[in-house]
């Protein structure tokens, strides 16, 4: 089963999981979501996503989610997880990605989530006005 760490600005990150878990269910083990605070320091910061990444590498991956790139949870992030075996990063992080991620993490290799949880975030991004819009027009 893959692993994930969802580091974000504020509660955002446990804020998605819990709307997620809402969805597809109650997500047991490997999961941790880190919330960034000004009120803690960068080496707290960084603590706190290290321990993460040590207690939930395995053998079948980690995937770890952030809110945007370029952020402080991308900054810190990366560089305690890019020589990790198994373990890959992405940003802009959205509730689909999530549902996606906890419907699959035990059915897909790495890579192959990592590809499906990109598109599949990329998806949730639209125009609803033009999405109805467009096809209020081809059903005239």
């Amino acid at each position: 089963m893959i692993n994930f760490i969802i580091v974000t600005h504020g509660e955002f990150g446990a804020y998605l999981v819990e709307a997620a878990e809402s969805i597809v269910g109650q997500q047991i083990a490997g999961l941790r979501a880190i919330s960034i605070s000004s009120r803690l320091s960068v080496p707290e910061i960084r603590e706190r996503i290290a321990k993460a990444v040590k207690e939930l590498r395995g053998p079948d991956g980690l995937i770890l989610l952030t809110d945007m790139p370029g952020g402080t949870p991308s900054n810190l992030s990366f560089p305690l997880i890019k020589d990790e075996p198994n373990a890959e990063m992405i940003s802009g992080v959205n509730l689909n990605m999530l549902v996606c991620a906890f419907s699959h993490r035990a059915d897909m290799p790495l890579q192959e989530l990592v590809e499906k949880l990109m598109a599949d975030g990329q998806r949730a991004v639209r125009d609803i006005r033009k999405m109805f819009l467009s096809g209020a027009a081809k059903a005239r």
